[in-house]
């Protein structure tokens, strides 16, 4: 087996192996790179010792002074047993029997499931949360979002701070247990995605800087010195990137990858990072012969993100849209705080002007950012399914201070007519775990960092972030507390439950709609014609031969849909969270308060 490490500055590397340390030599065809051959098996121990590193370890890599050498994990690890400050293990990709015959599934008429595998169950394993795929099936969910799965400190955490990036969470089930649960979801006709976070590593557990120049203080990033995309060894840390992305749609039969916060990455050169990862990604779709979308987190509202590269675009496949979340929020909640600012004002023009235009801030101004923000997209050009729409997500739940879904302030009513818009709406959308119950359960910010100074720093950072904005320290959840990851996990048990069973029903019968129905699948964002009223909280629109109303008054409204019908002699009632009667020969629909219905013409 060859062993290969990226280790520019090193005078010497050592290949620990088995406990057994053993010389490297240099590749003379790669600068920086060392290379040993061993015989290797699946599972065996290995790790890397580094000489003239300034770690101690004299030039033979035997640590010099007669210590024991520091033994480095592999920066491509494929597995960590002992968790990232521990020794990699040798993984045989090959040993795996996958059961299912998959073609794979791409996002035009796509339903996502934001998913969290240390949450979805209490037991927090590949294998329990596997265990109620069926569930997401039924419910008529195409794909399942992943969080992040790479390892990271301690047992639970949310997995933005991991530094082993190819490799996986021990304690969800590692390599073994993450192809069983791809293997099962693919086995129910579900895809798998997965989010991968490259604008920056983790604060513990990250060898890699002892190796090269993974990090740049040429850039500032909220997380210190950015991962080095366009300083001196760049071209070996975008190979790392590259490589590890890649190998988890070959090696984990993935579907996609969601990539967290672009917008942080910072790059300067001419070919973007972003424009080689997809231009890769495509690359290997068409290899394996299925769809391998890459779907950005991105806070620009830039049409380029996604426009073609031979437009001038990145050529990712798709992003979330934030702006139709935070037009949404507002409209339910009343919220205007913070970036919620922006949309408050006309909150139901601002839902409209996202399902018509994308983008809320196509160069408009924000208050929030104190200057214009955003682009206008070629709606004529840019297909709707290339934007994800939601209502909730582990970041815009997460983030608050207590972790608190709309369910815990929302009607079944308001949370119905959240449903209606996110899924009978233009964008592709997708639902966070537990949403279409309403779950009870918060979903709060948790951590289990083993360094004790890292664990004080994050509580006293969570605590004064929201001290800014009214909040006693003592009301804030502790992120080392196992009691508030706990308390974050699903509770099973509601989905059988009212009022939660008959909102899991309303999920249900929106997404089979969704699935049936052509018009609700359009891709024509010029396509779509709305009309709502702010002081009545009235929101209607047309796709097609299809009309969506939202009440989210708390008195009944009277809407005007007269005119404008394409066939037939008036409306029927498709689907309604109350009952509600089709508009007669006026035009006029009466609808209940806080409630919703699809309407089809003739």
């Amino acid at each position: 087996m060859l062993f290969e490490v990226w280790a520019p500055d090193a005078d010497s590397v050592g290949l620990r192996l088995s406990g057994e340390l053993r010389a490297m030599g240099r590749d003379p065809g790669r600068d920086g790179w060392w290379t040993a051959e061993a015989e290797a098996s699946d599972g065996d121990r290995y790790g890397f010792v580094l000489g003239g590193d300034g770690s101690g370890s004299g030039g033979d890599g035997s640590g010099g002074d007669g210590a024991d050498p520091r033994v480095l994990p592999d920066p491509r690890s494929r597995r960590q047993p002992d968790g990232p400050d521990g020794e990699s293990a040798v993984v045989d990709h090959s040993l795996f029997e996958w059961r299912s015959d998959w073609a794979g599934r791409g996002l035009p008429g796509a339903v996502l499931y934001e998913l969290h595998i240390g949450t979805y169950t209490a037991e927090g394993t590949f294998d329990a949360a596997a265990a109620r795929l069926e569930h997401l099936a039924e419910l008529g969910v195409t794909h399942v979002s992943l969080m992040p799965v790479c390892p990271f400190p301690g047992t639970h955490g949310w997995g933005y701070e991991g530094v082993s990036l190819w490799a996986v969470h021990e304690p969800y089930g590692g390599p073994e247990g993450f192809k069983r649960f791809v293997d099962t979801a693919h086995g129910l006709g579900l895809a798998v995605l997965l989010d991968v976070v490259h604008n920056h590593l983790g604060p513990s557990g990250n060898h890699l800087p002892a190796f090269g120049p993974y990090l740049t203080a040429t850039h500032h990033t909220p997380w210190g010195a950015a991962v080095n995309l366009d300083a001196p060894g760049s071209d070996e840390v975008r190979a790392f990137l590259l490589g590890s992305a890649l190998a988890w749609l070959r090696d984990y039969r993935l579907d996609g990858l969601r990539l967290d916060a672009v917008h942080a990455l910072a790059d300067g050169r001419a070919l973007t990072f972003l424009e080689e990862l997809s231009t890769a990604a495509d690359a290997l779709a068409a290899e394996l012969g299925r769809p391998l979308p890459l779907i950005a987190e991105s806070d620009l509202c830039d049409p380029r993100t996604t426009a073609p590269r031979e437009s001038g675009g990145l050529g990712l496949h798709a992003q979330w849209n934030d702006d139709f979340h935070h037009a949404l929020h507002t409209a339910l909640t009343g919220e205007s705080q913070g970036y919620y600012a922006d949309f408050a004002a006309a909150p139901l023009a601002a839902v409209a002007k996202t399902v018509t235009s994308a983008f809320f801030h196509n160069g408009t101004y924000s208050s929030f950012r104190g200057r214009t923000h955003g682009r206008p997209v070629d709606i004529a050009r840019t297909p709707a399914h290339r934007f994800v729409g939601y209502a909730q997500t582990h970041d815009q739940i997460g983030n608050r201070a207590l972790g608190d879904r709309l369910s815990a302030t929302l009607s079944p009513g308001l949370l119905a007519c959240a449903a209606a818009l996110v899924l009978t709406g233009p964008f592709t959308p997708m639902l966070f775990m537990g949403e279409e119950w309403g779950a009870r359960t918060p979903w709060q910010f948790f951590t289990d960092h083993t360094d004790p100074a890292l664990a004080e720093a994050v509580r006293n950072g969570r605590r004064r972030e929201f001290a800014a904005h009214g909040w006693a320290a003592d009301d804030i959840p502790d992120p080392q507390a196992p009691a508030t990851r706990n308390r974050s996990c699903l509770d099973w048990s509601e989905p059988s439950q009212e009022p939660h069973a008959r909102l899991h029903a309303w999920y249900r019968e929106l997404i089979a709609l969704r699935h049936a129905l052509p018009d609700l699948r359009d891709p024509d964002l010029a396509s779509v014609r709305t009309a709502h009223d702010e002081q009545a909280r009235w929101l209607a629109y047309r796709r097609g031969d299809l009309r969506i109303a939202v009440n989210l008054g708390e008195k009944p409204a009277t809407i005007p849909l007269g005119g404008g019908r394409r066939r037939g002699d008036g409306n029927r009632v498709v689907a309604a969270w109350e009952p509600v009667e089709a508009p007669g020969g006026d035009g006029l629909l009466h609808l209940p308060p806080e409630s919703c219905v699809v309407l089809a013409d003739g």
